[in-house]
C-alpha cells in the first residue's frame, strides 16, 4: 500500500517584524512633478517618500520627481491599508483630489 502524499498548501505571507507589530501602517498619495497622483501604502512615509525622490521608490514615480507627500491616513494593519490603497487606486482623479484637498491637514510633512 503506498501513503498518500501531503496536500501541498499555498505558501503563508511571511509574518510582520516584531518590531512592527501593532505599529500602523499608512496610506499615502503624492503629488508628482508632472502634477500626477501616486497611490502607496507603508509603515514610514518619510522613508518612502526619500526612497521616491532618490528614484528607488516605484517606476512610476522615478520619472516624475520630485514628488511631494500631499495625503495620508494611518491603518491598524498591513492588509486594511493595503485594502484601502488598492480602492483609492480605482478612483478618478477628480475622487483623490477631493480626498487630498479635504484632508489637507492630514499630509504627512
Amino acid at each position: 500500500m503506498i501513503a498518500a502524499m501531503p496536500r501541498a498548501r499555498a505558501p503563508e505571507p511571511p509574518p510582520e517584524p516584531a518590531a512592527r507589530a501593532g505599529a500602523p501602517y499608512f496610506v499615502y498619495i503624492l503629488r508628482c512633478a508632472d502634477g500626477t497622483f501616486y497611490v502607496g501604502s507603508t509603515p514610514d512615509v518619510a522613508e518612502r517618500a526619500r526612497k521616491h525622490n532618490s528614484g528607488r521608490g516605484a517606476k512610476y514615480t522615478s520619472g516624475r520627481r520630485p514628488v511631494r507627500v500631499v495625503y495620508s491616513e494611518a491603518h491598524e494593519s498591513r492588509s486594511a491599508a493595503q485594502k484601502r490603497e488598492a480602492a483609492i487606486k480605482k478612483w478618478t482623479r477628480a475622487a483623490k483630489a477631493a480626498l487630498v484637498a479635504a484632508g489637507a491637514g492630514q499630509a504627512a510633512k
